[in-house]
Formats: structure tokens, C-alpha cells, sequence
């Protein structure tokens, strides 16, 4: 694991934030466990493999569970028992770059998302705490929220800070997917495709990110980053 975390932390130690960690590598199983309890995570739960993961899923209540895509009894596990979608928590993939193409939600359907290893602190971190938020916020307030940024997932709202927005349903929609994968560098194609449902001509999404930034960045810092061959990211600045 690399880096420090610089994320907000939870605002209390256990409440409502228990996770299990499913991994084969007890060295990387020790590192996400320091790194989220010093976040104010409470481990409440460790697996080797994915059956023992299914086990404690089914025995009692997680928040967030921290998943190894590459365990070795994957396969096995997606031909057994599956989750109920209404009773899966959260799940965070844990996946190296060579394996993505695998990547399936082998629980069932529900809310997840992935990091790359080697991981990242900050990285796990952000993508916890936005599985965590979006659970809460769309459970509850119909709301999702990066820094002073929020959207109105029902009423199709944003605002930065106390200021609306006033965005296109197209500046929308563009807005809402890059939250919903902050921190992450989402392509050119990607953001087409959801956007407009196909991919457009690269001159039409660089002056779609052009007018939501103006929309957005009027206050520091700035949130939408352009990262030159890759794409677009929302997000912190980096040094």
C-alpha cells in the first residue's frame, strides 16, 4: 500500500461503519486494517477466502466489505450461494489491472466499485467513503455529495456550496457520473457513452467538461481535472 490518506474521516469510530475484509494476503489484509481503523473504520470481521466472506456476510451485518477479486476460489464462490441485493453491503474490489476484464459482481447485483493494486490509501479511502455516502444518500436524502459539492439525485439539482448550479441534463448527468467515480480518471469514451448513450466526437465532450467546469470551478479549489491522453477526473488536486 502506498501513500498517506488525506480523506475526510468518518465522524465516529464504529458507528454504522463495520467492515470485513475478504483477502488471501495477510500482509495486505494488515495494512487495510490500519489504514481504515486509523480512519475510524471499525474492522469487525477478516476472511482467506471467498466462501469464509460469503459465511460471515450471511451471519450478521456489515457496512462496507473489502473484497480481493483475484482470491483464488472466485469461480467457486460465483457458482454458490448468492446474496440478496437488498441484504449485500457495499462491496470495494480489490483487483490488479491484468484481471479487470474478470471483474463480476460475483455476489450478486448491488452497490460496488474497485482500486487497482498496488493499493493506495487515499484510494481506498475515497472509493469507502463514497460506497458508504452513496449507501446513506440515496437510501435517505436522495443526495450525493463530494466536498462542497451536491447533487439532488431526485430532483436532478447541484450546487456548490450554497450556489445552484443550474446545470443542462446533459452537464447533469456528465456531473453526476464523474462524482459517482470521484477520484478516478473516467475516458473520453466513457463519459460519452453515458452521457449521450454512444460515443461522440472528442470536440463535443471537451466542450461539455469546458462549460460544467465553468459551472463548478468558479470557487477554489478546483474539482475537474484534465489529465492529458487519459481523461477527466473529480477530485482533489494532486501535487
Amino acid at each position: 500500500m502506498q501513500g498517506n490518506p488525506e480523506v475526510q474521516t468518518p465522524s465516529s469510530r464504529t458507528g454504522g461503519r463495520d467492515v470485513l475484509i475478504v483477502g488471501h494476503d495477510s500482509s495486505e489484509t494488515d495494512l487495510l486494517t490500519t489504514t481504515l481503523e486509523l480512519a475510524g473504520y471499525s474492522v469487525a470481521g477478516t476472511a482467506g477466502t471467498g466462501f469464509e466472506g460469503i459465511e460471515q456476510i450471511t451471519r450478521r451485518r456489515f457496512d462496507l466489505v473489502v473484497w480481493d477479486a483475484t482470491l483464488p476460489d472466485l469461480k467457486e464462490v460465483a457458482r454458490g450461494r448468492r446474496i440478496p441485493p437488498e441484504d449485500r453491503p457495499p462491496l470495494l474490489y480489490l483487483i490488479t489491472c491484468e484481471y479487470l476484464h474478470t471483474l463480476l459482481p460475483v455476489l450478486g447485483r448491488g452497490r460496488e466499485d474497485y482500486v487497482t493494486k498496488p493499493v493506495r490509501a487515499a484510494e481506498v479511502l475515497a472509493r469507502a467513503q463514497m460506497l458508504m455516502r452513496g449507501r446513506h444518500a440515496a437510501g435517505e436524502a436522495g443526495e450525493a455529495a463530494y466536498a462542497d459539492l451536491v447533487l439532488d439525485t431526485v430532483g436532478c439539482q447541484a450546487w456548490r456550496g450554497s450556489r445552484a448550479l443550474g446545470l443542462s441534463p446533459a452537464e447533469y448527468r456528465l456531473l453526476r457520473h464523474l462524482l459517482s467515480n470521484a477520484e478516478r480518471v473516467l475516458s473520453k469514451e466513457q463519459i460519452g457513452r453515458h452521457v449521450w448513450g454512444e460515443f461522440r466526437a472528442t470536440e463535443a465532450i471537451e466542450k461539455l467538461v469546458s462549460r460544467l467546469r465553468l459551472k463548478v470551478d468558479r470557487e477554489e479549489p478546483a474539482l475537474i481535472h484534465t489529465h492529458r491522453g487519459f481523461g477527466y477526473r473529480l477530485g482533489q488536486p494532486r501535487g
